[in-house]
């Protein structure tokens, strides 16, 4: 039945990323901490594994997301190389303050974010362009927040690099297209930070674990996303996405009251 589940959540969380451009970490993070509970996975680790998961199946979401994007001319390169060092060590160090942090609190925080996230699309906030890019001092402190608090919640970092860049003056298209990109090193940082920091407690995570990342969880999601996320692009064009992303708000508020209410 597990397997069943890992499937499906990769098809909908692979339409969802093509049809609203948004990263599918939110949903999966919060649905593998439900299936690895259901397994009787080590509860204190569950939400570690549940990330590290995540992160690893962005990787390769990411890579199709950004080479559709390049191609329409989307992605400011220079963004991405002045950013990518920030980006790098803020995720890397997301990954090893997560490994030292509970799994209460973990979910707490994730739960806080999702419910930000939800606000976010729900009502459509978009920070008015008020200033210019940093300097690099700046852009590599940006990156630093936007790649640690991503690997705390499991997301390539679009739902902070878009409203930072068009905070900045960026064109709206223009940082769509970057934060595309700038999720492949967050999630190639962000996997690696979680295979390295769960490989010290490998003894009592499940088997088939490599450090936090459950591989047949990863390889039941990557292979269906891959799947539904073209689809999911393709009917962008041709479905109501703003009242989409309204239903998909919702869908982060439930999902976020169910976790929480596992805490309480």
């Amino acid at each position: 039945m597990e397997w069943i589940a890992y499937l499906v959540l990769g098809l909908v969380a692979g339409f969802v990323a093509g049809l609203l451009g948004v990263g599918g970490g939110l949903i999966i993070v919060p649905v593998l901490v439900f299936i690895f509970a259901a397994q009787h996975f080590p509860e204190q680790y569950a939400m570690h594994l549940a990330l590290g998961t995540a992160m690893a199946s962005i990787i390769f979401t990411s890579v199709s997301s950004f080479r559709a994007h390049h191609a329409h001319g989307a992605v400011n390169w220079q963004i991405w190389r002045d950013i990518g060092p920030g980006i790098i060590i803020g995720t890397f160090l997301g990954t090893v303050l997560a490994a030292f942090l509970s799994a209460y609190f973990l979910k707490i925080f994730f739960v806080a974010f999702v419910f930000y996230a939800g606000t976010q699309m729900l009502l459509d906030i978009k920070p008015k362009a008020a200033r210019a890019l940093p300097g690099w001092f700046g852009m590599y402190l940006a990156g630093n927040v936007i790649g640690a608090v991503s690997s705390l919640v499991g997301i390539g970092g679009g739902t902070l690099s878009v409203p930072f860049m068009t905070w900045c003056n960026v064109k709206l298209h223009q940082a769509i297209g970057t934060s595309a990109a700038i999720g492949l090193p967050i999630a190639i940082a962000g996997t690696l930070g979680y295979i390295a920091n769960g490989w010290g407690v490998r003894a009592a995570l499940p088997e088939h674990s490599f450090g936090f990342v459950y591989v047949p969880a990863l390889a039941a999601i990557v292979a269906t996303s891959m799947l539904t996320a073209p689809l999911g692009a393709k009917l962008a064009h041709r479905l109501p996405v703003k009242q989409l992303k309204k239903i998909f708000a919702f869908l982060l508020y439930v999902l976020g009251i169910r976790m929480l209410s596992t805490l309480i």
